[in-house]
């Protein structure tokens, strides 16, 4: 099976023969898998060099002429280095974009901590009017970025990661996914995590949703599954910095007692570099571990039933 970033230059190389909108703007990453595209489209496939501020400007600009830049390269390159030009060049000019990573958290451990990204999800929650897809398959991963691209004028993150499920779901961007039903609470697996989601609560009688895209925030469909269920008690489980839902699904459920354990990479920083495997497996997000975490927030007592809480760990 290709891997996401196979099928997203495979993608985004046909959709500049179909589409005289579009543009893509890198920053030497993937350079070579555009090789092709740009020689066919020298005028809309442009290389600025390892200047990622200069990458998502160039968006910008791009962006204001009438055009819909695909804009790529490492997560930690693409949304935390040029951080102030996604907030300048597109937030405030109000100009779209689509930015596609790769690498993830943890996909290019051996690079050390400048090519891990686990908080990237959580600083763009900080700007407004972002698109957040995370896709859990490479074919998710196409259909995603098929939807950004023929978006007029909206911001769009898409990102992409080396660990996926092993079959695909249909994607509804904005909402979530019922795989199945329970009554004694709801997880919210995310993307690349879901398979180790649902090995973890094999036998637990839980709902399991599905989200390929997380901003927004299907509050309906949580609340929905949540009124479905004997106790109010919701596992988020994200590939990203753990805590980065929390907000949206307690707003969610904000007039209503329940308890929420944000499940995802810890603020710590792991200092031997490993593999990706080795970084889920130390961040408690592999089937066993979250199994074990799952099954004690279930089954706890810590919290009388009725009360609010946050189990954000």
């Amino acid at each position: 099976m290709d891997t996401m970033r196979d099928r997203f230059t495979a993608v985004a190389s046909r959709l500049l023969d179909e589409d005289p909108r579009l543009a893509v703007v890198l920053a030497v990453i993937s350079g070579e898998r555009f090789a092709d595209a740009a020689r066919d489209h020298p005028d809309r496939v442009i290389d600025v060099g390892i200047r990622e501020q200069l990458l998502v400007s160039v968006a910008g600009g791009l962006a204001l002429t009438g055009l819909r830049p695909i804009v790529h390269t490492f997560a930690g390159f693409l949304v935390e280095r040029p951080f102030e030009q996604i907030k300048l060049d597109l937030g405030h000019q109000d100009t779209g974009a689509v930015l596609v990573s790769s690498g993830a958290s943890y996909d290019i451990a051996a690079g050390g901590r400048t090519h891990q990204a686990p908080g990237d999800v959580a600083l763009l929650d900080t700007l407004d009017g972002w698109t957040v897809h995370v896709p859990g398959h490479p074919d998710e991963a196409e259909a995603l970025l098929r939807h950004a691209a023929a978006d007029d004028d909206h911001r769009v993150y898409v990102r992409l990661s080396e660990q996926c499920n092993r079959t695909a779901h249909l994607v509804s961007p904005g909402r979530f996914q019922v795989l199945r039903e329970g009554r004694a609470g709801v997880v919210v697996a995310v993307g690349p995590l879901l398979d180790a989601a649902l090995a973890a609560v094999a036998d637990m009688d839980v709902t399991v949703l599905y989200a390929s895209t997380v901003r927004p925030f299907d509050a309906a469909g949580l609340r929905a599954a949540v009124e479905g269920t004997d106790a109010a008690d919701v596992v988020l489980v994200e590939p990203y910095l753990a805590g980065a839902s929390a907000p949206f699904a307690a707003e969610a459920l904000v007039d209503l007692p329940h308890r929420v354990l944000a499940l995802g990479t810890a603020r710590q920083e792991l200092r031997r570099y490993g593999t990706w495997q080795e970084h889920v497996a130390a961040h408690g997000l592999d089937a066993p571990a979250l199994r074990a975490r799952i099954g004690a927030f279930l089954t706890s007592s810590l919290h009388p039933a009725g009360a609010v809480g946050s189990g954000v760990r």
